[in-house]
């Protein structure tokens, strides 16, 4: 997690401590500039300052508030008593009681500072000063225009810090939801690589094998073993290639020399000469254009199902057949083998096939019983 973002008041806050430090100043100025007992003078002057350090220390770091409000109350009630011009610094006074207390509190502790006037008049001039009849209706005023403020320096502070919540909690969100797509790209990215592995390198290696195999089995007849040998070394530095180009990231092998139309007529006649099984290729010189990904698809389908044939099948002839239909490209591999359950069948051949199909907005279909079809539409 990161650090917690700084809500509007907290990033402006500097403003007002050049407020309060203003009033301060002009204040203080007014206190000592006007006639008077210089002791009263200098008690509203150390009265002042100590609200201000009480702002510093308490008020400022949001420590203590019910102290620091019973201090200011305090501070601010004994400079106004002690001098009426001190009456200035109720200005900075109440808004820090409202920014560094909850509103109850601060209410509490603002009314009588505000009223704190009446009271130095009362104990200097007595009950009979003609000024009180002004005095008590406009400080009653300015109380409750100071409660109504307060509440909405209160309301304002509030929702800040909720948006300053809710930023943070929007951003966790968005760093969770970037660490999960980062998992899930990874996921995908090596079913990507597990599907072209099977697809490519570990057909051409059970090529190799199968190869091998027969020419151990017809090593007397040195005319056939040299053509098993030539076959398996043709598939290894085929694979060679396939493997370059997935380290590459680039279009498979087969496709980088050619048409698809060329490169499933290879796959056909390869699979033909390896295995002895009749193969016949029905594939169109032209075909509307289509994407990389859509190619290789058709391509790897192919591949993988005459890698069934071989493995499982035990066919005697195989069709291999590209088509235009209306709005797509549909490739068709039947064999006239054994035939299998395709609702049984579990692993990366046919499941790959489909979900790659699928990611070009494509089809699989398959069919066995005496023989299976395979059949792959991808969209034109």
């Amino acid at each position: 997690m990161g650090e917690q973002p700084l809500n509007a008041w907290q990033r402006y806050e500097w403003l007002w401590d050049v407020f309060y430090a203003a009033d301060y100043v002009v204040t203080v100025a007014l206190v000592l500039a006007q006639d008077g007992p210089l002791a009263r003078r200098l008690v509203a002057v150390g009265a002042l300052t100590a609200i201000g350090v009480a702002y510093l220390v308490l008020g400022r770091r949001g420590r203590r508030p019910a102290l620091f409000c019973g201090l200011v109350l305090v501070l601010a009630v004994l400079a106004i008593v002690s001098h009426a011009a001190a009456g200035f610094g109720l200005f900075a006074a109440c808004s820090m009681l409202f920014m560094a207390a909850p509103l109850p509190l601060a209410v509490v502790a603002t009314v009588p500072a505000i009223l704190s006037p009446v009271l130095s008049v009362l104990l200097q001039q007595g009950v009979d000063d003609p000024s009180l009849s002004t005095l008590l209706p406009m400080t009653g005023m300015l109380a409750v225009f100071s409660v109504c403020v307060g509440s909405w320096i209160e309301r304002v502070l509030r929702q800040s810090r909720e948006r300053a919540e809710l930023i943070g909690q929007l951003e966790a969100s968005r760093a969770e939801v970037a660490r999960l797509s980062h998992e899930a790209g990874t996921a995908a990215e090596r079913e990507r690589l597990a599907r072209e592995i099977h697809d490519t390198l570990a057909q051409g290696f059970t090529s190799i094998v199968t190869l091998l195999q027969a020419v151990e089995s017809e090593w007397d007849d040195q005319a056939a073993a040299r053509r098993h040998l030539a076959l398996a070394a043709r598939t290894a530095r085929e694979n060679l290639t396939e493997a370059r180009a997935m380290v590459a990231a680039l279009t498979p092998a087969a496709l980088g020399t050619g048409t698809l139309a060329e490169a499933i007529r290879r796959q056909a006649d390869r699979f033909a000469e390896e295995t002895g099984v009749e193969v016949s290729c029905d594939v169109p010189a032209a075909l509307p254009p289509l994407g990389t990904a859509s190619e290789v698809v058709l391509l790897r389908a192919a591949q993988e199902s005459l890698a069934n044939v071989r493995k499982h099948a035990g066919a005697r002839h195989v069709s291999v057949a590209l088509a235009v239909v209306p709005g797509a490209v549909r490739l068709t591999v039947r064999d006239d083998g054994t035939g299998f359950d395709p609702g049984a069948v579990r692993g990366f051949g046919i499941e790959g096939m489909r979900a790659r199909a699928a990611q070009v907005g494509g089809s699989l279909t398959v069919r066995s019983g005496r023989g299976t079809t395979v059949v792959v539409e991808v969209p034109a």
